[in-house]
């Protein structure tokens, strides 16, 4: 435990410290956007996808917890990487270089803050139901959706939101393989590549629901569902779950 304290004090420890939290973090999103998909699928497959991940609360909150431990210490080792860098500058630099920096790494910090605050906005809107304007239905997740980006605003947030993904993506998939010790001169062009690739299909994956929504290909259902492990209240269903 000493050592691993130790090792974390170092420059090269928070950022070990930031790519394999930056890693789970990047295992969350995709699996989030593999389980979205089942929208296209249909209102059955989506919403049968969500009382089934309420199912297994244990295994449900143990990933949230895992999730929000790896969400704060990317944060942490972030902004402890951030004032480290600019207190090792003395004086402020003649003419500021970009070494191999991009658009994506320029902005990875502001990103960050502003991924964190969308997911706040995502949890209040589809898991807690407090966006107005519609009424929200525990038991008809795909309704939820579909009703919410029909809304342009909140299709826009999402949009934007999904679009600073991407970027942080790019960046942190690119900076997480250096970090591991994935680099090398010879093979970066390919390190390049596929954090391009992957960041790319995320955020065309996670866009697509908003823009679909907004262009009329996915609608709203009027099929009636009820899952006992949706339910807000004991009983809500029934004596059995019923679709």
């Amino acid at each position: 435990m000493q050592n691993a304290l130790t090792l974390y004090q170092t420059t090269i420890g928070k950022k070990v410290v930031m790519a394999v939290s930056g890693l789970v973090v990047f295992g969350f999103v995709i699996g989030h956007l593999a389980g979205n998909l089942n929208l296209y699928a249909g209102p059955t497959a989506i919403n049968d996808y969500a009382a089934w991940l309420r199912s297994m609360p244990k295994l449900l909150w143990g990933a949230r917890i895992g999730l929000i431990v790896a969400i704060v210490a990317h944060i942490v080792s972030s902004v402890q990487l951030a004032n480290r860098n600019a207190a090792a500058r003395s004086a402020r630099y003649m003419k500021k270089v970009h070494k191999k920096a991009n658009y994506a790494s320029k902005t990875m910090y502001f990103s960050g803050p502003i991924l964190l605050l969308f997911v706040l906005y995502h949890l209040a809107h589809l898991t807690l139901g407090r966006t107005p304007g519609y009424e929200f239905d525990p038991h008809n997740v795909y309704n939820n959706v579909v009703l919410g980006f029909q809304n342009p605003l909140i299709a826009a947030i999402y949009i934007t939101a999904n679009l600073a993904l991407g970027l942080h993506l790019f960046h942190g998939a690119w900076s997480m393989l250096q970090t591991l010790g994935l680099s090398h001169p010879r093979y970066d062009v390919y390190r390049r590549q596929f954090a391009s690739v992957i960041a790319a299909l995320i955020t065309l994956g996670n866009v697509s629901f908003p823009v679909t929504v907004m262009a009329g290909l996915v609608q709203p259902t009027d099929q009636s569902f009820c899952y006992e492990h949706l339910a807000r209240q004991p009983g809500e269903c029934g004596p059995r779950e019923t679709q």
